[in-house]
C-alpha cells in the first residue's frame, strides 16, 4: 500500500474491520498516515506555485509571528 492513500471502505462493517485492524496493529498505521503525508506536500508545492511572492512573504510573517507570540 505505500505510496497510494487507501480508500476508506463504504460498508459499515469493512469500515469496523479495518479499524480493528489497525488497533490490532494487523494492518500498520505507518503507511496510511505516509500516504496522506504525500498527499499534502504535493499539495504544498502546487498552492507555492500559485501564490505570489507578496502573498509568500505575508504568509510567513504570519508564522512567524504566531510562532514566536507569547502565551
Amino acid at each position: 500500500m505505500t505510496g497510494r492513500n487507501p480508500k476508506r471502505p463504504r460498508d459499515s462493517n469493512q469500515l469496523a474491520k479495518r479499524i480493528v485492524d489497525i488497533a490490532t496493529g494487523e494492518e500498520p498505521e505507518e503507511e496510511i498516515n505516509e500516504a496522506r503525508s504525500k498527499a499534502g506536500k504535493k499539495g504544498a508545492k502546487a498552492r507555492v506555485r500559485s501564490l505570489t511572492p507578496q502573498e509568500r512573504s505575508e504568509i510567513a510573517l504570519a508564522a512567524a509571528a504566531a510562532r514566536w507570540k507569547k502565551s
